[in-house]
């Protein structure tokens, strides 16, 4: 999102697709990824397929940044679902696993909203953390960090000294974020529901790994590619 422009109408599109929601709740995918394992190009795989909401990282960052766009999305939190998620999050505050600041109690809120609606896929800020785990399903994207510097030098553009130095950066900001917000480790592969190597199997295959898993929980629709007419190739 290039502004908060762009992110007001995002949340009103939002919010109307919520007001129509059909009754299928399929549990909320937290997505955490190593920088260049590929864990966007997943979640926007399994948003697409399971036709269900899509809250990367910069516009769950910018919604809990701006209190005016955050509070017309915690207004429309499902209030008969709220109260549990409201509990766990009270509960991890007390137990001093969270350490609540204006940014992330705005990010608790924002979270709890998305959550209460269901039917999403949230990319990082640490989702897997404010959701229990009843109500969310949380996969960790790994990959080899020869294979990560590869896919950020490709997609990018840039050599791989720099995309040594990008994905450094990023890794060591985003574990940052989550031991000082969560008092946790981002790595700890006891976080998450299912860790995901990309660097020893294709997208489409874990894209399907998470989907049975989620299928296995809740019975969802799955959108299928269209057939092919007869005589085609």
């Amino acid at each position: 999102m290039e502004n908060n422009t762009s992110i007001e109408t995002f949340i009103k599109e939002q919010i109307e697709r919520w007001k129509n929601q059909t009754q299928t709740h399929i549990p909320v995918i937290t997505v955490s990824s190593q920088p260049g394992s590929g864990g966007r190009v997943i979640a926007k795989g399994l948003a697409k397929r399971l036709c269900i909401d899509l809250f990367d990282r910069d516009i769950v960052k910018e919604i809990a940044e701006s209190a005016h766009i955050s509070g017309a999305v915690i207004e429309t939190m499902e209030k008969e679902r709220l109260s549990g998620i409201k509990d766990f999050i009270s509960s991890l505050v007390d137990d001093r696993y969270l350490w609540p600041g204006v940014y992330l109690d705005h990010l608790m809120k924002v979270v709890a909203a998305i959550a209460s609606h269901g039917n999403a896929v949230i990319v990082g800020r640490g989702a897997n953390f404010l959701i229990p785990q009843k109500e969310r399903m949380s996969i960790r994207v790994i990959a080899p960090f020869r294979v990560r510097v590869q896919n950020v030098a490709k997609t990018f553009g840039v050599t791989r000294e720099e995309a040594k130095r990008r994905v450094i950066h990023r890794e060591n900001r985003r574990s940052a974020f989550i031991r000082q917000s969560f008092n946790a480790d981002v790595a700890d592969p006891n976080n998450y529901d299912l860790v995901i190597n990309t660097g020893r199997g294709d997208i489409d295959a874990a894209i399907g790994a998470v989907i049975g898993m989620v299928v296995g929980c809740k019975e969802v629709v799955v959108k299928k590619p269209p057939a092919k007419s007869p005589g085609k190739k």
